[in-house]
This record gives C-alpha cells, sequence and structure tokens, in this order.
C-alpha cells in the first residue's frame, strides 16, 4: 500500500483538488485507493457530498479508540459513489485534538497504525492535510511515503513553500517520519509573467524535488466541484486532466524506482 500526503501550510494552492483528481484516476485504473481528511475545515468530505455532521463516525473517533485495529477503524470508513474510492471523512472536531491530546505519548503515530491495520485493503492511501502544523500534520507525515506539495505559480505562494520545507525538514529528522518529497506547480498560467517566472524559480531551487511539469488553470476543476466530481470523471479530456495523468505516471514511475 502506497501512502501520499497533500500538504501545504499555504491554503488555496490546489491541495484537494490534486487529492481528488488523483484519486479519481487511480480508481480508474482499478486500484483501491482510501482518501482521509484530516482537515477540520473538511473540505475533502464537502468535495465528495458528505456532510461530516451528520455522518455517525469521522477520523476524530480514530483518536477515541483505545485499540487501534482492523476491526475498530474500518467502521470509521464510508463508501463513495465512486467504484474502488472510499473515505475517512473530517469533523470540526479534530481542531481540538492538539488542545486536548497534543501531549499525550504516541499520539503522532495514531494514524500510521490504523492505515497499517488496513493495509491488505487498498492500494493507494492519498491524505489532504490541514495548512497548519499540529497534531493532524504530523500524523499525515508519519504515515507517508511521499508528500506532495501543490504550490500554486505565484510569489506568495513560494514564500509559503519555503515555510513548508522548513517545516518538512524537521519532520525527516523524526525517526517516526521517513517520507519524499514531490513540489507540484499548480494553477499555473502561461500568459502571465508571474506563473513564468515562479515556475522556472521553483525548477532552479528546487531541482531535485520538483515534478517537471506543471498543473494548468482550469476551469472544469471548478465545476467538478460543484458536481462533487473528481475531475477525471467530469470532464477526462480536459487539460487539467491530461496533466494530472501525467504527474500520476511520474509519480508511480517514482515509487518503482524507489522499491527497485
Amino acid at each position: 500500500m502506497i501512502v501520499w500526503s497533500i500538504a501545504n501550510q499555504k491554503g488555496g494552492v490546489g491541495k484537494t483538488t490534486t487529492t481528488v483528481t488523483l484519486a479519481g484516476l487511480i480508481s480508474e485504473r482499478k486500484k483501491r485507493v482510501l482518501l482521509v481528511d484530516t482537515d477540520p475545515h473538511a473540505s475533502l468530505s464537502t468535495y465528495l457530498n458528505f456532510d461530516s455532521e451528520q455522518l455517525p463516525a469521522s477520523l476524530f473517533d480514530l483518536f477515541q479508540l483505545q485499540t487501534v485495529n482492523k476491526e475498530t477503524v474500518k467502521p470509521l470508513i464510508v463508501k463513495t459513489q465512486f467504484e474502488n474510492m472510499d473515505l475517512i471523512p473530517a469533523h470540526m472536531s479534530l481542531a481540538t485534538l492538539d488542545r486536548v491530546m497534543g501531549n499525550r505519548g504516541g499520539m503522532g503515530l495514531v494514524l500510521k497504525k490504523a492505515l497499517d491495520a488496513l493495509a491488505d485493503d487498498y492500494d493507494y492511501v492519498l491524505i489532504d492535510c490541514p495548512p497548519i502544523l499540529g497534531v493532524m500534520m504530523v500524523n499525515a507525515l508519519a504515515a507517508s511515503h511521499r508528500v506532495l506539495i501543490p504550490v500554486q505559480t505565484e510569489f506568495l505562494a513560494m514564500k509559503g513553500l519555503e515555510r513548508m520545507m522548513r517545516t518538512l525538514q524537521i519532520m525527516q529528522k523524526s525517526r517516526s517520519s521517513n517520507f519524499n518529497l514531490t513540489i507540484i506547480p499548480t494553477m499555473y498560467d502561461k500568459r502571465t509573467r508571474a506563473s513564468l517566472e515562479t515556475l522556472q524559480e521553483l525548477k532552479i531551487r528546487y531541482s531535485d524535488q520538483v515534478w517537471a511539469s506543471a498543473v494548468p488553470i482550469d476551469t472544469k476543476f471548478r465545476d467538478a466541484s460543484l458536481k462533487h466530481m473528481p475531475a477525471s470523471f467530469y470532464a477526462k479530456n480536459c487539460r487539467g486532466v491530461f496533466a494530472y495523468k501525467t504527474l500520476l505516471t511520474y509519480l508511480e514511475r517514482l515509487e518503482q524506482d524507489e522499491q527497485a
């Protein structure tokens, strides 16, 4: 089972879009994918047309379990309307975890234990992270093989990336975290100088970690979210989906090379 976290401490860079679009493409390849929404705002859950306030269980309940195993974790999973795609939804109560349980021993490995228990049930896990460093992001990073960092191709997003990279470097020094990094340029508009210069700067400063291409601005992503569908199902031939297909092929090749 391959686990990817989609993370950035700056909001509005395309984290949830990246998570859902990659999940849709993976599921179309007949691979089983589990999505995990770790953001108290529950953007991923809402995207997939779930109201976390109306669900019987959520990711928050994972942190209340006395024993973490397949039998206790599976009731937290909901089936989406899409084949091969399941979800552990978020709930606003996740925002209280740092205050209530942040100092409890072993809190940073709860999600990893849960996913390890589900290893035979899924081929991929995609974790949509909150934009702040706390218990939930620590859990996501500790569980991940790779961290995908969507970065909007604009100047302010570059500043946010610098903070995120410092955070990840600290986490990589922890014995509980062992992940690789891939930076994904997003919302690219080749008509603007800002996008062109930012993409070039990313390739220069992070040459070993940045995906060489970019996800373009595409209104089909917004339209797909309104329909609560991955863009690959809503508009499979649009340029944005083509970019994510190329990205997925690239990421799969990286995983194969690292496992060889």
